[in-house]
């Protein structure tokens, strides 16, 4: 089969040899989607992806891609996962963390702008801050931290990703979906950037202490790739979501001492948990949210699914792919 060329009809996924991504690409290339990939490779990694007839991969960011305005008008429709992950390269690389996902959000819907192709734009359960609420609506106000505390940079800069993506729907009538993610995990996601799961796995399995930071009460809510994924796709194919933001998560909620507890017996470890102080884990004025629960009732009415693998099933998945990993 000759190479993809930029006119070929596909689907343009930005950051899809990442995590999220890459699990994105095979679900399209298992539905007869021609794919092309655009990713810098900064967190993804070729790794993800396995070679395919139907796939083309472009090493580049998103603003620094030359094919960008023809990869765009060629396009059925675009996935933009490309940004700045993780709490560690958000405390580390502030400017990065900022530049990263106001930069490439811009050039990718400008692209997508001139024939108006339907843009997915995944953002983040961090745009709500810290705000109280038992579980999110995606009507309900944000409440952002102090701007020396550079984790909110990292919400602003995503929250900014979405008023111009909608501000992009209002003045140039272009097709978006925002979607707000809430902790993601499962095969292929690596604890190299904080994230808590692979982190306590990988802890798990080496029978060493599960580092719990704070006091351990604060709550999360788990979602499995494969659930995100559908998530995605089903919205993307949904005209009716268009213009609208939508939760999308597991709503299993549990606290990070409950989490590393489940570890511990999943992955059959003789571990112990260890309290870590956020000072001494992120530095001094770390803020942490002390609860993460969304309401995914719109995603459910417009696209009649709803994440609910449950938490032990998640991170059994989770063990599996990180022990056949090595």
């Amino acid at each position: 089969m000759p190479p993809i060329a930029p006119s070929q009809p596909h689907v343009l996924v930005t950051g899809g040899a990442g995590f999220i991504g890459s699990h994105l690409v095979e679900r399209l290339l298992t539905d007869g989607k021609t794919v092309v990939v655009v990713d810098d490779l900064s967190t993804g990694s070729l790794d993800n992806l396995k070679a395919h007839p139907r796939l083309r991969v472009v090493v580049s960011t998103v603003s620094g891609c030359a094919e960008l305005p023809q990869l765009a008008d060629a396009a059925e429709s675009i996935y933009h996962l490309a940004a700045a992950v993780g709490v560690e390269m958000v405390i580390n690389a502030p400017i990065h963390t900022l530049l990263t996902n106001l930069r490439e959000t811009e050039a990718l819907l400008a692209a997508a702008a001139p024939r108006r192709v339907p843009v997915l734009l995944a953002s983040t359960s961090e745009v709500y801050g810290k705000s109280q609420q038992p579980a999110f609506d995606e009507g309900d106000d944000l409440l952002i931290g102090p701007p020396h505390q550079t984790r909110w940079g990292y919400a602003c800069s995503k929250l900014m990703d979405e008023f111009l993506a909608l501000a992009y729907a209002r003045e140039r009538s272009l097709p978006v979906i925002v979607t707000r993610l809430f902790n993601t995990v499962g095969p292929r996601q690596t604890g190299r950037y904080g994230m808590v799961l692979p982190r306590f796995i990988a802890a798990a399995r080496a029978n060493q202490p599960l580092q719990v930071y704070g006091n351990g009460s604060q709550t999360r809510c788990f979602c499995l790739v494969s659930d995100t994924v559908e998530a995605l796709v089903r919205l993307q194919n949904c005209p009716a979501a268009r213009g609208e933001i939508f939760n999308v998560g597991g709503t299993e909620e549990v606290s990070m001492r409950q989490l590393a507890q489940v570890v511990i017996e999943v992955v059959g470890s003789r571990s112990t948990i260890e309290y870590i102080p956020y000072s001494q884990a992120y530095g001094a004025g770390f803020e942490d949210m002390r609860r993460r629960k969304p309401q995914v009732d719109k995603l459910a009415r417009l696209t009649g699914f709803r994440p609910a693998t449950p938490l032990r099933q998640i991170i059994q998945a989770t063990s599996t792919a990180l022990s056949a990993c090595g």
